[in-house]
């Protein structure tokens, strides 16, 4: 009876030790799948990094090319800003010179049209009773019944400051007369 319960002991130990390695079978069956699974995974995801390191240096090659191109183009404005520039400060100037000349022309135009005035049929006033001052006022007419500050204008001008002080004094009636002797 020793003898049966000993074999009994060792098949039930033998059948533990089966049922162990089985089990050691089934879990390192099960590892081999998840390492599969976790290498596959890896691989995937080795692949889309791989992917993506490509994917980045395609996009800074395009990146690198569009800054030159980028470059290439500030200078090319860089440029032709510089040249607009000096053709507008040349154009400046010339447009000054012109106007300068214009000006000129016109105020040497104005004086001779000053002198002219009286001789002319838009001015109303006989020459004979007209005394030229030229500034402030250009005349001063000396009529029978009446004494006429008389300014004369051409083209758009206008009255400067002084012209228009004297002229509100006169609507005023803020005029005087002063006789000084000297002896």
């Amino acid at each position: 009876m020793g003898c049966i319960l000993y074999l009994s002991y060792i098949i039930y130990s033998l059948k533990q030790k089966q049922f162990n390695a089985e089990s050691l079978k089934q879990e390192n069956q099960s590892l081999k799948n998840q390492l599969t699974k976790t290498q596959s995974e890896f691989s995937a995801r080795e692949q889309t990094l791989d992917n993506l390191r490509l994917t980045f240096e395609k996009e800074q090659a395009f990146l690198s090319q569009r800054q030159f191109e980028l470059k290439d183009k500030e200078k090319k404005l860089l440029s032709e800003f510089a040249e607009l520039e000096t053709k507008l400060a040349e154009e400046t100037e010339a447009r000054k010179k012109v106007t300068s000349q214009k000006k000129s022309s016109e105020v040497r135009l104005g004086s001779i049209a000053e002198t002219l005035a009286p001789f002319l049929d838009q001015f109303d006033f006989d020459p004979e009773n007209c005394v030229f001052l030229g500034k402030p006022i250009d005349y001063i007419s000396f009529a029978d019944d009446e004494i006429t500050f008389i300014e004369v204008k051409s083209g758009n001008s206008q009255l400067n400051s002084r012209q228009r002080h004297i002229r509100d004094q006169v609507k005023a009636k803020l005029i005087s007369w002063k006789e000084v002797r000297i002896k």
